[in-house]
C-alpha cells in the first residue's frame, strides 16, 4: 500500500495490521519502506528476538567453554552454591 493511500485511510491501516495480525507494507515509488504491525504482534517479535539473542550467547559460551578446556558446573552444584537445595 503507498504510503498517501496509508494516509488517507490510516485507522483502517491500523486495523487491518491489529486484527488480521499481518504486517501492512508501506511503500514508496513501488517500494517497502515501512510495516505496520499490531502492537502485540511487535511484543513477540521482541520477545522472540532476545530469545534468540540468549540462545545465541549461551551457545556461544559453550564454544568457549569447550575452546578453553573448561568443564561446566552440574546444575545441581549451581543450586548447591546458591543455597537453593
Amino acid at each position: 500500500m503507498s504510503i498517501s493511500d496509508a494516509r488517507a485511510r490510516l485507522a483502517d491501516v491500523i486495523d487491518e495490521a491489529r486484527i488480521a495480525r499481518d504486517p501492512v507494507y508501506l511503500t514508496r515509488r513501488g517500494n517497502r519502506v515501512a510495516a505496520v504491525v499490531g502492537a502485540g504482534v511487535l511484543d513477540q517479535l521482541i520477545e522472540d528476538a532476545q530469545d534468540l539473542a540468549d540462545l545465541r550467547s549461551a551457545a556461544e559460551a559453550r564454544t568457549e567453554m569447550v575452546r578453553d578446556g573448561v568443564a561446566p558446573i552440574p546444575w545441581d552444584q549451581v543450586k548447591s552454591d546458591l543455597g537453593l537445595a
